[in-house]
């Protein structure tokens, strides 16, 4: 397999920057709930640990896959699939960009404004402070929403394409072409 992507087949860089940025996303996704559910503050800070490193991870990946698209690589030929199903899927990669942006974002705003970081990570002692005193928690508690809700579509409709389809839409996101060993 190529490093970079056929007309049929995602390369090697853009599919395993997918599936990191899926399975750091969905941890991130746990982890947040969890941070969220937790009163005892130094298992907060443990699981924040996680969540930040992790969050800062699916930042970069996110501005490599872009910078990857942009200047390095090429995106195979659709899939042909109704015209509606086409513009859905692209509003909603176009949708999971913008909200991993802002959610990266709105983290590390939350990060500067209420200097969690050296406590967080140990490198001072204090209090983890409340972080809904923080403007940018509210868009990022609206994007955790929506990460989970276009996580589920962009999950289901490769998974509708995989199972009912069967157009190979998947497999082209995998590491090895469809009926290869």
């Amino acid at each position: 397999m190529s490093l970079k992507s056929s007309s049929n087949q995602y390369g090697t860089v853009a599919v395993t920057i997918h599936w990191l940025s899926a399975l750091f996303i969905l941890v991130l996704i746990g982890s947040g709930w969890l941070v969220h559910e937790t009163e005892d503050l130094a298992t907060k800070a443990d699981i924040l640990k996680v969540h930040v490193s992790l969050g800062v991870l699916v930042l970069l990946l996110t501005l490599a896959r872009i910078a990857w698209w942009k200047f390095f690589d090429s995106k195979p030929e659709p899939v042909p699939m109704a015209r509606w199903q086409d513009r859905a899927a692209r509003t909603v990669h176009v949708l999971l960009y913008i909200v991993l942006l802002v959610m990266a974002a709105s983290g590390i705003g939350m990060m500067v404004l209420s200097g969690a970081a050296p406590v967080i990570f140990g490198i001072s002692t204090g209090t983890l402070p409340d972080f809904w005193d923080y403007p940018p928690r509210i868009p990022h508690e609206i994007g955790g929403k929506l990460i989970i809700a276009l996580f589920v579509v962009h999950a289901g409709a490769a998974l509708y394409h995989h199972f009912v389809q069967r157009d190979g839409l998947l497999d082209r996101m995998w590491y090895r072409k469809r009926g290869e060993l």
